[in-house]
């Protein structure tokens, strides 16, 4: 199988947000976000990569999307995420925020990861951006729902260039896969220079 990897921008992302949607539920129930969420819910959140300063890179299996990249500008992202950046001395006009990744696990190892970065630095480039970030899940390592044999992605993304910002976590809520609450999750900021 060979991937096909296409990007979309402004009013082009509105073609996958179904698509996009149907990734998150179904990646994001499994570790580390173990996120229970829902379509409609992820379609209206998604709705904000239609803006002219953001992207969506597909990756895709014939004409079935199977993974799939997102980020825009930090300055245009309104989940709060920016305040942790900024307390740690970064000016938000300079980054561009990788936000979700995620990627079918039966299509792993076929590049994906490489080329959602290159695409998201590209565009970030390219809208004079001199820093790349993203967030982190942060889990017990000893947490009940950790797989047997989980390999961390921070060897990837330190191969990428990217490095953990120390001290800057940042906090996000969302309801755990059979969880009757929404809690809220510690995230570790990861940024790398352009």
């Amino acid at each position: 199988m060979s991937l096909e990897f296409r990007s979309f921008r402004g009013a082009q992302v509105a073609e996958v947000l179904d698509d996009l949607a149907r990734l998150r539920v179904t990646v994001f129930r499994d570790w580390p976000y173990l996120y229970e969420g829902d379509a409609a819910y992820e379609r209206g959140y998604l709705s904000a990569y239609t803006t002219p300063r953001a992207i969506v890179t597909g990756a895709f299996d014939g004409g079935t999307m199977v993974g799939a990249a997102t980020g825009m500008p930090m300055v245009d992202h309104d989940e709060g995420l920016g305040a942790t950046l900024q307390a740690h001395g970064i000016p938000l006009e300079d980054v561009f925020y990788c936000a979700e990744s995620v990627l079918l696990p039966d299509v792993r190892g076929q590049g994906a990861g490489h080329a959602f970065f290159d695409a998201r630095e590209d565009h970030a480039r390219a809208l004079g951006l001199s820093q790349s970030a993203f967030c982190a899940v942060i889990r017990r390592h000893d947490h009940p729902a950790r797989p047997a044999g989980y390999r961390p992605l921070g060897p990837f993304w330190r191969a990428r260039g990217y490095a953990p910002l120390e001290g800057a976590i940042a906090r996000l809520s969302w309801r755990d896969t059979g969880a009757e609450i929404v809690t809220t999750k510690p995230l570790q900021f990861w940024t790398r220079r352009l």
